[in-house]
C-alpha cells in the first residue's frame, strides 16, 4: 500500500465554512423579514354575518367609525367599518415583524416599527416594507353589537 493513499481528504477551508454560514444566516434574515406569503387576507371570514358568534363582545357597531376603526389590543383584533355597515376585522400583527399595530385611520391601518401601511376594506399591503396582508379575523356582528367568532 503506497503512502499516497493514505492521505486525509482536504479540510474544509475557513472561506467556504464562512461562505456557507453567511448564506444561511441571509436565508434566515429574508425567511423572518419576508412574513408570511400566505394571501389569506381574504374577507370571507372577517366579513359581516347574522348568526350569533358565541364569541367575546367586541364594541357596539357604533364604536367603529366609518371608513375607520379601533384597535383591540388585548384581544390581538382590529376592527374597521370600511363603509356603512360593513365591518372588518383582522390580526393586530403586522406580518413584516411582528409588531403590533397602533393605528387605524382615513381607511389606512399602519404599524409603527418599520411603517407598513394596510388597506381597511381588505387587510392588504397599501405600503410596505410588508409584502403581505393582515391576517383575518373572524367576527360576528348581530344588530349593533360585535363579538369575536
Amino acid at each position: 500500500m503506497s503512502s499516497e493513499s493514505l492521505k486525509p481528504a482536504p479540510a474544509l477551508c475557513r472561506r467556504t465554512l464562512l461562505a456557507a454560514l453567511g448564506g444561511a444566516g441571509i436565508a434566515a434574515t429574508l425567511t423572518a423579514c419576508g412574513g408570511s406569503d400566505d394571501s389569506s387576507s381574504g374577507s370571507s371570514d372577517a366579513s359581516k354575518s347574522s348568526g350569533s358568534g358565541g364569541g367575546a363582545a367586541l364594541a357596539k357597531t357604533t364604536d367603529i367609525p366609518e371608513g375607520g376603526g379601533k384597535i383591540f389590543a388585548d384581544q390581538g383584533v382590529v376592527v374597521t367599518q370600511p363603509t356603512a355597515g360593513e365591518f372588518k376585522a383582522y390580526s393586530t400583527v403586522c406580518p413584516h415583524q411582528k409588531q403590533q399595530i397602533n393605528s387605524v385611520a382615513d381607511g389606512t391601518i399602519t404599524c409603527p416599527a418599520h411603517g407598513s401601511q394596510f388597506n381597511a376594506a381588505d387587510g392588504s399591503v397599501k405600503k410596505g416594507p410588508a409584502t403581505s396582508g393582515l391576517t383575518a379575523a373572524k367576527i360576528t356582528v348581530s344588530g349593533d353589537s360585535i363579538t369575536l367568532g
